[in-house]
């Protein structure tokens, strides 16, 4: 496995959303500290709250070109620092008035809004007020697919229904419902008289990966096999469309599936039979129908993996298709699972499975050019994602003293012996994460 690990970082690490090509630079951004505070810092919070409650306000206002401005005000606001004290405060009323723009604001404002509402429920946190967003959103943001097709609305809905979802489902139903919500979008029940509208290839690529985002967080045997049986069918038909990045959501999404050992709940050919035969007789038909969907898609997988560019291919798209499927034609054939690693500020955040990356590309994405910041200061995401940053300073540590330097960084500091002790004890607990209340809590994470 070892010998594959730098070809399985280098595959991996090209499919990390291109939105954000300054994850592995250093943050400018800074944090706070309870021994360096820097001059002024109170007044200029307040002045931000200040602006954020003229924006709050202007979401009141009739025009829509003053409420697109507010939005896209929060939304700066949100994305460059963890609004905390601001969301204490006015988050019910935040939430509500930006459901209000979804409900009668142009495709912009909608847009604008639903980021909106993905970034607040990031910044709130799991607990109530995550579940009450999902639970007042979800009414919302269904009735508003239904409404219009236009894409960019649509995959902004996409993508702040995962987030919400993602934070605030507190069971694999409620989780469920949502993405059950997703799959109506390209795959519609329609009545004999409707016609269907045609989703566009960034729909359906949104969807699937928004999907897949959500998968990673239900246990694929407690999901309603009425519900997905033509999941795999219809994932493994998008491998032969001939957008790129609709094939590289469907195989992400299978590979997901394989990991999570649910490719029989997915499998249409796990329906109870009418016929009476008994559990035992279906099986030899199932064990069949499974195995000809494996073969099938892992030749999918080869073809795409080998796929020769065309005329019109573009060479970085192209690349990125062979890489990511050699990475799920290895996981198929193998068991081995992508491994990367990339560099938040002067830390480092790897992955090792598929769960994993289609995280972290999903909020990495979401998120944009405040990754880096909600990375370093945002709890849920360095949970979710097991990533723990190095203190860092609201000066920069050139304006440390000599003696405070002595004081941090000898090894002989408090600090640095605080730390190696903190580091046995986490070495200790692993040793015996079988045992206990730890035990537990890594089955959580898992």
């Amino acid at each position: 496995m070892g010998k594959r690990n730098n070809q399985r970082k280098n595959a991996a690490a090209m499919m990390l959303d291109s939105d954000d090509d300054n994850s592995s630079v250093s943050s400018t951004s800074t944090m706070r500290s309870d021994l360096i505070v820097a001059p002024g810092n109170d007044e200029m919070q307040v002045e931000k709250d200040s602006l954020l409650d003229q924006a709050l306000d202007a979401l009141f206002d009739k025009r829509g070109s003053t409420r697109e401005k507010a939005l896209a005000s929060i939304l700066e606001a949100f994305n460059s620092n963890l609004q905390h004290e601001f969301v204490e405060k006015k988050f019910a009323t935040l939430l509500h008035q930006c459901l209000n723009c979804i409900k009668k604001g142009s495709s912009r404002e909608i847009c604008l809004a639903s980021h909106v509402i993905g970034l607040l429920a990031l910044t709130v946190g799991c607990g109530d007020n995550a579940n009450e967003m999902l639970e007042e959103s979800l009414p919302v943001i269904s009735q508003a697919f239904k409404s219009g097709s236009e894409s960019t609305k649509t995959i902004a809905l996409l993508e702040c229904l995962a987030i919400i979802t993602f934070v605030g489902g507190n069971d694999p139903e409620q989780t469920e419902k949502s993405m059950q919500v997703m799959w109506q979008v390209v795959h519609p029940k329609l009545k004999s008289n409707v016609v269907a509208v045609k989703p566009s290839a960034a729909v359906i690529t949104t969807m699937v990966f928004a999907w897949s985002f959500l998968l990673t967080t239900v246990d694929g045997w407690k999901l309603n096999p009425k519900d997905w049986q033509e999941s795999i069918s219809y994932l493994s038909g998008l491998l032969d469309k001939d957008d790129r990045s609709v094939r590289i959501a469907a195989g992400e999404a299978l590979a997901l599936i394989f990991e999570l050992g649910s490719l029989e709940k997915f499998s249409s050919s796990t329906k109870s039979s009418d016929d009476g035969s008994t559990e035992d007789g279906n099986k030899p038909r199932d064990y069949v129908h499974i195995q000809g969907l494996k073969v099938k898609i892992i030749n999918q997988a080869r073809d795409l993996a080998a796929e020769a560019g065309g005329r019109s291919s573009a060479k970085k798209d192209l690349t990125n298709q062979r890489n990511m499927f050699r990475d799920i034609l290895e996981y198929f054939e193998d068991g081995y699972s992508p491994e990367i690693s990339i560099k938040i500020g002067s830390d480092s955040l790897q992955t090792s499975t598929w769960s994993q990356l289609i995280q972290l590309n999903f909020l990495k994405h979401f998120l944009g050019g405040g990754f880096i910041k909600h990375m370093q200061e945002n709890e849920l995401l360095q949970d979710v994602l097991g990533f723990t940053p190095k203190k860092k300073y609201l000066d920069s540590e050139s304006r440390l003293s000599s003696g405070e330097k002595r004081m941090f960084r000898s090894p002989n500091s408090a600090l640095n012996k605080a730390r190696t002790q903190q580091l046995n004890k986490q070495r200790m607990l692993s040793a015996g994460k079988n045992i206990g209340q730890f035990a537990a809590n890594v089955g959580d994470d898992a």
